[in-house]
């Protein structure tokens, strides 16, 4: 009798795997040879595709990068409501990946899909109109703002203890306890007014570089 074929090993399985462990445990969990007890399979044939774990993480940030759409730039969408759908988008990638974002924050390094991100963007604001040093600074503008919103969360870190707010102290903090229990709305609220001023903002620099050609 045929012994059972073991399900092969490859650069894609691993990535995915990582990736789950970062998602339920964090960073930390993640080693080769956790990585190894989880696929089945020796640690030294993990080396046949990523020579060290910093190489994993990178791949699972890139994978998380290569979540985020950016058919908003290809289709036709004037540059902001372009960018505002990126935004979006990219915010959702990394709300269901935060354990990643430390390694997304380095900036793209050589990743392909973090690059492609970048230069979509790059590219679309170049070709709506704003200047190439203009176009850069947004992208940058866009991406700690959006880094920013995913790295912690403001209701979140807020105790659900009344006590810890003593209104002879903090007089203006006396509902702060119950922030924690609508975390979600209010970091969603949060990242919508900050979006629209940000929009607002370039609209009207754009309007006066327009003006001013």
């Amino acid at each position: 009798m045929a012994r059972p074929r073991k399900p092969l090993l490859s650069t894609d399985r691993i990535v995915e795997t990582a990736r789950e462990l970062v998602d339920a445990e964090g960073l930390a969990a993640v080693s080769t040879r956790r990585l190894a007890t989880e696929l089945g399979v020796s640690g030294p044939s993990l080396y046949n595709h990523f020579r060290t774990k910093d190489e994993i993480l990178e791949a699972v940030a890139d994978s998380v990068s290569g979540q985020v759409d950016l058919t908003m730039f290809e289709d036709g969408r004037d540059w902001r409501t372009a960018l505002r759908d990126w935004a979006v988008s990219y915010r959702t990638a990394l709300r269901d990946h935060p354990n990643i974002v430390p390694v997304l924050a380095r900036g793209p390094g050589r990743r392909p899909a973090a690059l492609r991100l970048a230069d979509a963007v790059y590219g679309a604001m170049v070709d709506a109109g704003w200047p190439p040093a203009q176009a850069t600074s947004i992208g940058a503008l866009m991406r700690y703002f959006i880094m920013g919103s995913a790295l912690g969360s403001f209701a979140g870190g807020f105790v659900d203890d009344a006590s810890a707010y003593d209104p002879c102290d903090y007089p203006h903090l006396g509902q702060a306890h119950l922030l924690a229990e609508q975390q979600e709305k209010i970091d969603e609220r949060a990242f919508e007014t900050g979006l629209s001023a940000l929009l607002d903002g370039l609209g009207q620099q754009y309007e006066q570089a327009r003006r001013s050609v």
